[in-house]
């Protein structure tokens, strides 16, 4: 019997990555996403064809996690072995504007999911393994390098708060009530797929476009912070990994390298064969109220307890961005005529 999985957030870098990944390893993978006026399924059009009773491949369905009441309607079509809880205000910047909002969905959302799989478990007396999406900014102000499971949190921003209380909420659920659920502290990963207001991302698409003169210059906030990168599509196998085990626990997973925002403008100008300095203006209103100065991970748990490990460098990760990024570049000037 094959098992299925539900994803939040699967119209995400990561929650497209993750279907993929799942697809191929043959499971029914369904995806819950947020309703919009605007297309929002552009990574995963590839994976299903059609919606609702009548689709095939992927399946999707519309929720919320501030909606408690659709969680546990979705879970209870759904039937899922696996839950993977992608879905996030995942935009730290973007969380000092929003904070209560941030703080509702990653926080409150978190709760309302555990909750929902809780109360759908005793009802059907059916197991759920839960994977929560944790992250980085947790570490915040750091006390150690490099991080690791047990260096302690010191979130500086509201994004990071909020993921903090989803971190310990998924803990306690672990721990008082015996549910099978972990928690992936993933430090940054990248990919073609990424948002655009994501920094990499935003520096390669500008890069492309003024190579090809559709742009003239790219305006970015603080240049010194650093950040270990690796790419979306190898941290999502371990995802599945933590959920493969027989025991639940809570993993780092990281390249343990830092490169600074300078290094990978630096590199990707280069590959472009252009000066960075001659295109980039720094703009005050794009740094943080509080900054986090530098991330860089310990994984030693995961590559031993997981056998996991990153398969793309950080080099290779710039040229693959890169790449794709050109590629769109010249797909839009050659659509302008």
């Amino acid at each position: 019997m094959s098992k299925t999985a539900l994803i939040t957030g699967i119209t995400g870098q990561d929650g497209s990555y993750l279907a993929e990944f799942l697809m191929s390893k043959g499971y029914r993978v369904h995806g819950m996403m947020r309703r919009s006026s605007t297309f929002t399924t552009g990574r995963i059009d590839h994976l299903y064809e059609g919606f609702g009773a009548h689709a095939t491949g992927l399946k999707l369905h519309y929720g919320d996690l501030g909606d408690a009441t659709g969680l546990r309607r979705i879970l209870g079509e759904v039937m899922p072995d696996e839950v993977y809880n992608l879905g996030a205000q995942s935009h730290v910047r973007i969380s000092f504007d929003q904070p209560e909002y941030t703080a509702d969905v990653v926080g409150m959302g978190t709760l309302r999911l555990l909750e929902a799989i809780r109360d759908h478990m005793q009802a059907t007396g059916v197991p759920i393994r839960y994977y929560q999406a944790g992250s980085s900014e947790m570490y915040g102000k750091v006390v150690e390098t490099p991080q690791r499971e047990t260096t302690p949190f010191h979130p500086r921003s509201p994004y990071a708060c909020a993921k903090v209380f989803a971190y310990w909420q998924t803990v306690n659920y672990r721990e008082a009530y015996g549910l099978f659920a972990v928690n992936g502290i993933l430090f940054n990963h990248e990919s073609p797929r990424r948002t655009e207001n994501f920094v990499t991302r935003k520096i390669t698409r500008t890069a492309a476009r003024i190579k090809l003169g559709l742009q003239k210059e790219l305006s970015l906030g603080n240049l010194d912070a650093k950040r270990d990168w690796g790419f979306a599509g190898d941290y999502v196998q371990a995802m599945w990994m933590m959920l493969q085990q027989p025991e639940p626990g809570d993993y780092v997973i990281a390249t343990g390298e830092t490169h600074s925002v300078k290094e990978f403008l630096e590199m990707v100008f280069a590959r472009l064969k252009l000066d960075w300095k001659k295109y980039v203006e720094i703009d005050k209103r794009l740094f943080r109220p509080s900054e986090v100065d530098l991330l860089l991970g310990d994984s030693s748990k995961a590559r031993k307890v997981l056998g996991w490990k990153p398969k793309v460098s950080f080099p290779q990760l710039v040229d693959m961005m890169v790449t794709a990024d050109l590629e769109l570049a010249e797909r839009e000037k050659r659509a302008e005529g």
